[in-house]
């Protein structure tokens, strides 16, 4: 007798960034990210999910690498008496018009995680956050400590600094503290923009990921355009990370990892003196594709 059994699906977290702000492939009018199953005509799993995602938004996919395998017995699933384990993928693009079938569009990511983004300063959300989160700690005297503890380290509370890589765990701790919508949480509080089913905690996966892979790796430069001045590389890194960074200290990083060449031409769409245009040196994308 067959008890349960598990379906299979593929789903894809696209990231571009455009005019110095990260967007995410969404379809459903923003509510899903692109996904489907995995089907037995699918070579591997990383074609199936292009197929996929090639017939919800007709976007071309480039760099993609295996994210995460979500499979948690207690996710939104529509299978009676089975699981649906999804198995997602980090896609970085270029922005293209999307013409799919599946309503896709491009939205900020920030707009789903408001509190992420410290360009220009703590976010004022933060504030209410922080007293909701406070307020659900003190709920159960057994656990408050332990709870304060893991609010204050998440979100960088105090003299605690904010560390821009736990996009995940302070997700995670909204939802558990039923602050979010896709947790019931009421409608006064509910900050950032809900998903479906847990595509926000997804999300949330792929962005921690990539914000802690652009420290180590210039994977980056999947998202730039062919030739780029220094300053929207700059600016680039920062939308995605939601930091600012101090300039000289970014040139001469980059510098130092030589990374990049000059094209010889220059730009004036900066609106000052005209700036000069780089490119992602070839011999470091041959040893990328090395290692």
């Amino acid at each position: 007798m067959t008890i349960g059994f598990a379906h299979a699906e593929l789903i894809a977290v696209l990231v571009a960034v455009t005019g110095g702000e990260p967007r995410v492939m969404t379809i459903r009018s923003g509510e899903a990210l692109p996904s489907g199953p995995f089907e037995m005509g699918h070579r591997t799993l990383q074609s199936g999910l292009r197929e996929w995602v090639q017939e919800q938004t007709g976007h071309p996919v480039g760099y993609l690498e295996q994210l995460y395998t979500f499979a948690d017995r207690d996710r939104n699933n529509e299978i009676l008496g089975g699981r649906t384990i999804s198995i997602s993928y980090l896609g970085l693009v270029r922005e293209q018009a999307a013409t799919g079938a599946g309503g896709p569009a491009w939205h900020g990511w920030y707009s789903y995680f408001p509190w992420e983004d410290w360009r220009a300063g703590r976010p004022a959300v933060l504030d209410d956050i922080v007293a909701h989160l406070a307020t659900w700690a003190k709920r159960d005297p057994v656990r408050k400590e332990e709870r304060l503890r893991r609010v204050t380290f998440a979100f960088g509370c105090g003299e605690v600094a904010w560390n821009e890589d736990l996009v995940l765990q302070r997700y995670e701790i909204l939802y558990e503290a039923g602050l979010v919508k896709e947790a019931g949480g009421p409608p006064e509080v509910n900050p950032g923009r809900p998903m479906f089913a847990d595509h926000r905690r997804i999300l949330a996966t792929g962005i921690a990921r990539l914000r802690a892979k652009i420290k180590y790796r210039p994977v980056v430069f999947e998202l730039m355009p062919a030739s780029f001045t220094l300053l929207q590389l700059q600016r680039s890194v920062e939308a995605l990370a939601g930091l600012t960074l101090h300039k000289q200290n970014f040139r001469r990083l980059i510098e130092q990892q030589e990374l990049v060449e000059e094209t010889g031409d220059t730009t004036s769409e900066t609106g000052g003196r005209p700036a000069k245009l780089f490119r992602y040196r070839s011999e470091s994308r041959e040893y990328e594709s090395q290692i």
